[in-house]
């Protein structure tokens, strides 16, 4: 049978792999299963990020997907991706020590073909505090296990486990214990910089990807 719409292999492949629409949906941040079916059936047609998201979700050639050309179920584990769970900025703060990540019902996720961790999570950027890089509605995506350089980004908590995004950078000095103290510093002028040496700072994990969804001007 020649599969010559994109809508067309989308089902095709999706019926393969035994997935409802729903599940596809799912996986695909922001989408629901009426336009997955829209999508199906030709009606619309995804755009780049989201054809990005059908590969892997899919684990499908993306050149196949777009063109019906090569083989349909080539899929490099670099091109399957990894499903990175949504959390809160409340559930960041604990994450390290509570989070089953065994248990993947009643997450949302994010798919990527990054090297991540298995602890790697996914957060919404909320308020301002740094803009103009990052805006509200942005997703990023957290590794606990890569250690922040000075000029990265990272999710840190409080004292009172309140969880914060920010920039990173050592200051140079040392405190008792031989770790090094540094700055969190926000993009936005108006906020103020939050240091170790002053206040009880954790970091939960370094940003390793930012995404950036489609905006209205």
């Amino acid at each position: 049978m020649m599969l010559e719409t994109i809508g067309q292999r989308i089902k095709a492949r999706r019926k393969e792999l035994g997935l409802t629409q729903q599940q596809i949906a799912k996986a695909i941040k922001g989408i629901s299963n009426v336009a997955i079916s829209q999508w199906e059936s030709d009606t619309t047609k995804p755009n780049a990020e989201n054809i990005f998201d059908l590969a892997i979700a899919l684990e499908c050639d993306l050149v196949w997907l777009l063109k019906g050309e090569g083989n349909r179920s080539k899929a490099t584990p670099a091109t399957q991706g990894k499903k990175v769970p949504i959390i809160s900025y409340v559930q960041a703060g604990g994450w390290n020590e509570v989070c089953n990540r065994e248990d993947s019902t009643g997450y949302e996720y994010l798919m990527t073909d990054l090297e991540i961790s298995d602890n790697a999570f996914a957060l919404e950027i909320t308020g301002d505090s740094m803009e103009p890089d990052f805006k509200e509605g942005d997703y990023i995506i957290i590794d606990p296990d890569e250690k922040p350089l000075t000029g990265e980004f990272v999710v840190a908590v409080n004292g009172d486990y309140q969880a914060t995004f920010k920039k990173y950078r050592e200051t140079g000095e040392i405190d008792e214990f031989g770790r090094a103290h540094f700055e969190l510093i926000a993009l936005n002028p108006d906020y103020p910089k939050m240091c170790s040496s002053k206040q009880e700072i954790q970091i939960i994990g370094t940003m390793i990807e930012h995404r950036i969804y489609r905006r209205k001007r």
